[in-house]
């Protein structure tokens, strides 16, 4: 039976590899920035300190069960 048993250069070559490639993965994640220039209506993200993205803040919406509670009970009379 024959057995791999790679060789110290070729572990050191694959934890090199591992490592640039988690910190490649760490700097290329979306981070929030904010921008005084376009305002609090947009959000932007930058990636990887070089590309930047700006889109309008999306609001919440209220769920349509809530909304036909509301219209469905009339307001007592009193």
């Amino acid at each position: 039976m024959m057995t791999f048993r790679p060789s110290l250069k070729a572990l050191a070559i694959a934890f090199v590899l591992a490592g640039a490639t988690g910190a490649a993965v760490l700097f290329a994640r979306p981070q929030a920035v904010d921008s005084a220039v376009l305002g609090a209506d947009w959000e932007c993200s930058q990636t990887a300190f070089v590309l930047t993205t700006c889109a309008p803040r999306v609001q919440r919406a209220i769920p349509a069960i809530e909304t036909s509670r509301k219209d469905a009970t009339p307001p007592p009379r009193g």
